[in-house]
């Protein structure tokens, strides 16, 4: 296990994201994927208000709506950090003091559930008007009146993230204690190295999402003629190069030598960099799972993630 920052939450070394619920995964395939993930030692689920609003016939709270049944029907609320955001769901667009308190009502209904663990300011919305010492208000008084726990940022400037810091040290508030960026092997410019320098800082554990690439990290993918017509389609497409596919080629080679997958490899390879605490991966089905918690015994040597990294500069991300 692993400590969030400076607070109290330990998380297994892999967080299980919660985007396909609701979305590739229907619920009884969502709740056996958790079943698994809990027994495989994993504590931790990252989900948002706003997934699965992005995909056909979805409006928004369904992998919400998904994991609340299942904390339901386990009675396990306890045991499982739940961390969600705020601010893309249709309903509930940006980071206004009144946005974020009835978001926040309609995810804990949603999940069944009298407070969120983790609750992250999904995007920066500077262009709905609100001042952000107004958002961290609210996201203060959601802690204080016990709904939220701690509070996390994701998809935010460095500069704005050092004004909220010194926002909270100005008023008072609660600091966030983790930080979530988009960051894998073939996409690291949004973390490194002004992010990874942020977080090391004011000592944010890091939560990487799209750790594999939407997919494109576990070699699953080609040839963008093996992605055509796939839910992932849109999502992918934009990780495909040369280069990319030479740091496929290298996590297959170390993969075999390890006898495990390329996935496993590639989230192996996050936990080696400075300030993650667990990588965020999801699945559709569960037999995909079992290569994701490999990832957390799996110890790569110096020279291999020497050799990924190598690859990976040759990106240009």
């Amino acid at each position: 296990m692993a400590t969030i920052g400076s607070s109290d939450l330990d998380v297994f070394p892999l967080m299980l994201g919660a985007n396909t619920f609701g979305w590739t995964s229907d619920e009884q395939a969502s709740h056996s994927i958790l079943d698994a993930f809990v027994k495989g030692g994993g504590n931790a689920v990252d989900t948002a208000d706003s997934y699965s609003a992005f995909a056909p016939g979805n409006s928004g709270g369904e992998s919400e709506t998904v994991l609340g049944t299942w904390l339901a029907a386990r009675g396990n609320r306890d045991d499982v950090v739940i961390a969600t955001k705020v601010s893309q769901h249709p309903d509930f667009l940006g980071l206004a003091p009144d946005t974020i308190r009835a978001a926040a009502d309609a995810s804990l209904q949603r999940l069944q559930t009298d407070h969120i663990d983790l609750y992250y300011a999904h995007f920066d919305r500077p262009d709905d008007g609100t001042p952000l010492v107004e958002s961290l208000a609210a996201f203060d008084a959601l802690i204080r009146s016990g709904k939220v726990r701690h509070v996390g940022i994701s998809n935010f400037s460095p500069e704005r993230i050092e004004e909220w810091f010194a926002i909270a040290e100005r008023e008072g508030f609660d600091r966030p204690i983790a930080l979530q960026p988009h960051y894998n092997l073939v996409h690291r410019r949004t973390y490194e190295p002004a992010l990874r320098d942020l977080a090391d800082q004011h000592d944010l554990g890091v939560f990487p999402y799209f750790a594999l690439a939407s997919g494109f990290l576990t070699g699953k993918y080609r040839t963008r003629e093996d992605l055509a017509d796939t839910p992932r389609e849109k999502l992918t497409q934009g990780y495909f190069s040369d280069a990319g596919l030479e740091v496929v080629d290298a996590l297959d080679e170390i993969a075999t030598a390890h006898e495990t997958s390329i996935a496993t490899v590639a989230l192996a390879w996050l936990l080696t960099r400075p300030g993650i605490v667990a990588p965020i991966a999801s699945v559709s089905r569960l037999d995909q799972l079992p290569s994701l918690l490999s990832a957390t015994s799996l110890r790569l040597s110096a020279e291999e993630i020497d050799t990924l990294t190598a690859a990976s500069d040759k990106v240009g991300q």
